[in-house]
């Protein structure tokens, strides 16, 4: 990218900057390394709509790293159900302790990626956001305004983040990187990009082609395989019993419904379900379908049924939970 391209993309930025509450607006202090390590920690595989006011909700509890670090496991796990990908929920509890303990985030996107869950591009951004750090930080939107500026259909993560980092300006990493972000987002998007408005079409390899929406090449991803299993609805005066799921593993901690393995072959034989939920994970489907059972199962609580929004069920159990009190409504009215 040419100085002229940098700069136009620079005040396209100032022009047009998504007002985000992790971010600081242009020329404005940078914000505060917590605010961007926690936005971006929510933002893995998360949606910006659906990340805000979640992040507003986590800021307003716990306004510090500080007090992150104080919270119990299950107060945080409580507070993440719903947003998924909940060994992100692991990391930042790791994380949050570690920079408390350390007293402040390291400024350096070298040392950040020392800290538990912080990979390359999560460092890349704290550094380059919070603390103006030429650092490439390379997401999906980054990576695709790179390939078709320079008419990549295929690259490597390296080739990327070394072009990203020559086209830097001098002293503006964190407006640049969030210029970038901005364009791959609103404009330069993976299907129907709309290059008429974009400020870099001039400059741009992939519009020059007639087919900008070719860049990069689609990357071919194998099915999905499936599985399937089984929660159990144990309901009690008012109140379902719910257990806590290993800290390891899927939905590692988080409040669930006990129930069985989950298997790729067909559940094991069953009473009559209340229904079934079909979940997507990153690497598979699963079939879960609920079926009510009359003692409780593994160690557990009785957690009220008129307060079973307050249970910090992940999405799965959520949908469940709903299934089945919708399924057992009427018996319930009756009694």
């Amino acid at each position: 990218m040419t100085a002229n391209a940098a700069a136009l993309l620079l005040q396209h930025y100032v022009d047009n900057f998504r007002r985000l509450p992790w971010r600081s607006a242009p020329g404005q202090r940078p914000p505060e390394p917590y605010r961007v390590w926690l936005s971006e920690v929510m933002l893995q595989q998360t949606t910006v709509a659906a990340v805000g006011p979640r992040f507003e909700r986590f800021i307003a509890r716990w306004p510090t790293i500080d007090a992150l670090a104080q919270a119990t496991d299950e107060a945080i796990l409580s507070e993440w159900a719903g947003l998924g990908y909940y060994a992100r929920a692991r990391n930042l509890i790791a994380c949050a302790r570690e920079v408390a303990r350390r007293g402040a985030f390291p400024r350096t996107a070298a040392e950040l990626r020392q800290l538990p869950g912080i990979g390359a591009y999560t460092a890349a951004a704290i550094a380059a956001l919070a603390f103006g750090e030429s650092a490439a930080a390379v997401d999906t939107n980054v990576e695709r305004v790179i390939s078709r500026l320079k008419g990549l259909k295929q690259s490597t993560r390296t080739q990327i983040e070394r072009l990203a980092l020559e086209m830097i300006p001098d002293g503006r990493a964190g407006d640049f990187t969030q210029g970038m972000m901005d364009l791959g987002a609103t404009i330069c998007r993976s299907k129907s990009p709309r290059c008429g408005i974009c400020p870099l079409h001039n400059h741009c390899a992939a519009y020059a082609s007639g087919t900008p929406e070719l860049y990069p090449a689609r990357k071919v991803r194998p099915p999905r395989p499936h599985k399937n299993g089984l929660a159990y609805w144990i309901e009690r005066d008012g109140r379902i019993w719910l257990i806590r799921r290993p800290a390891k593993g899927l939905l590692g901690g988080m409040a669930a419904l006990p129930g069985s393995d989950w298997t790729e072959g067909p559940s094991e034989t069953h009473p009559p379900s209340l229904g079934t939920v079909r979940h997507v994970f990153t690497h598979f489907t699963l079939d879960l379908t609920i079926v009510m059972r009359s003692e409780p199962v593994g160690d557990g609580w009785w957690h009220p049924l008129d307060r079973i929004a307050d249970a910090g069920l992940p999405t799965l159990y959520r949908r469940a939970a709903e299934l089945a009190l919708a399924a057992t409504e009427r018996p319930r009215a009756a009694a």
